[in-house]
């Protein structure tokens, strides 16, 4: 466990992801995209869902058809290619269809999205997998805030050639290059996790007959966990900034200018705060403090929603997203920690399961959002989100690490 090599290629797979999916982060430049072809706000909190969402439904079935596996990595190969070519297909059909076919356009973004998210809920049980395979407890908690920190740092590299390309070339084509330019620079995270050395797993358990069967399994001990049943709460409830966070944008776009350098300028923001946060999030985690780590991130998820009432100026937006960036990555870390550490070895596939399905379903706050924000106010939606934020800072108390 704790090899150099693959503590390198973990984090050389999150820079290179995140240079990729932040080309379009469903906080800033996704909606910005719906918007252009005509969506409403309806489909913007959908595809946003969507995006981070669609993985949830395969995620148990993932982990049924894996039990019994001893080597995860020939299966998330397969993953990896086909999310670089949904990726990659969404940018070539924007530059094809979308001057002449705005509908067609946002279906075919949609199914992009779709394939994307949908073949990452295989992938997430496979990496976890991997991840508690190869590295130890404590180290884990180290290299996912290495992870964290060089994926916000990508991230930052992101925002300058999101704004350069934005500003270089007019919609519709402008938005198809960022897709097609991100899709190879994914590609090298990809490569770089793909040749990752994984041990067999020692302890597996007989694949039950019937997926039916094996759900049951999965609801008993969910009954039985406390500490798993506080733990989900937590982290779904803990997705309320979603209820708000796509339509920030969009709000800041009724009051300030947002042109391709403001834009970037937010995207750079957010993601200065993923990765100077991870410096504290690694050395709480690595002290095992993941409870307090949760609370922390969940506090300033709740203090962007309350700055966020009263802004009105791109400096009051940026350290609202700076706020955010912070706190996804100490959430991050520590629901990812804390399930790791809970679940026994031959049930590791079931617990991350029924944390990924349950807690996944807070991805598609977003949705909830947009409804609110179609028939009621701003002021409605950042309060909606903010109840719910505190209900999870509530529940966050009752972790154990």
């Amino acid at each position: 466990m704790d090899k150099f090599h693959n503590h390198i290629r973990n984090i050389l797979h999150g820079f290179f992801l995140s240079i990729g999916t932040t080309i379009a982060e469903p906080s800033t430049i996704l909606p910005l995209i719906i918007n252009y072809f005509g969506g409403s706000s309806l489909l913007v909190g959908f595809f946003a869902s969507l995006l981070r969402g669609g993985a949830i439904i395969v995620q148990l079935f993932a982990a049924f058809q894996s039990q019994s596996y001893t080597l995860m990595l020939p299966y998330i190969r397969r993953v990896f290619i086909i999310r670089f070519f949904a990726w990659f297909g969404i940018g070539i059909s924007i530059i094809v269809f979308g001057k002449t076919s705005p509908d067609l356009t946002l279906f075919l973004i949609g199914l992009g999205l779709f394939i994307f998210s949908f073949s990452a809920g295989f992938g997430a049980i496979y990496f976890k997998d991997i991840i508690a395979k190869i590295f130890s407890h404590k180290f884990r908690g180290k290299t996912m805030a290495y992870r964290q920190f060089f994926s916000a740092f990508g991230g930052l590299i992101s925002g300058a050639l999101a704004g350069w390309i934005l500003a270089s070339f007019e919609p519709p084509y402008s938005y198809g290059y960022l897709f097609i330019i991100s899709s190879f620079i994914m590609g090298f995270g990809y490569l770089s996790f793909g040749t990752i050395d994984e041990p067999k797993k020692e302890i597996t358990v007989k694949e039950e007959k019937s997926f039916k069967k094996f759900l049951h399994n999965s609801l008993t001990t969910l009954k039985e966990d406390r500490d798993l049943q506080i733990q989900l709460k937590t982290f779904l409830l803990a997705y309320g900034y979603l209820i708000a966070l796509p339509f920030i944008i969009l709000d800041a776009q009724n009051k300030i200018n947002l042109d391709g350098v403001a834009i970037a300028s937010l995207i750079t923001t957010q993601m200065i705060g993923a990765m100077f946060s991870n410096f504290l999030w690694g050395k709480l985690s690595g002290k095992g403090f993941n409870k307090l780590t949760a609370n922390i991130s969940i506090s300033l998820q709740i203090l962007a929603i309350i700055i966020v009432f009263n802004a009105s100026s791109l400096y009051e937006y940026s350290f609202i997203f700076f706020l955010v960036g912070a706190s996804i990555d100490g959430n991050r870390i520590a629901s990812g920690n804390l399930i790791l550490a809970l679940a026994p070895e031959q049930k590791r596939g079931i617990y991350v399961a029924l944390q990924m399905n349950i807690v996944s379903f807070g991805l598609f706050f977003s949705i909830i959002g947009g409804i609110i924000l179609h028939f009621l106010n701003y002021t409605i939606l950042y309060s909606s989100s903010l109840i719910v934020l505190f209900l999870s800072l509530y529940f966050s108390f009752k972790l154990k690490d």
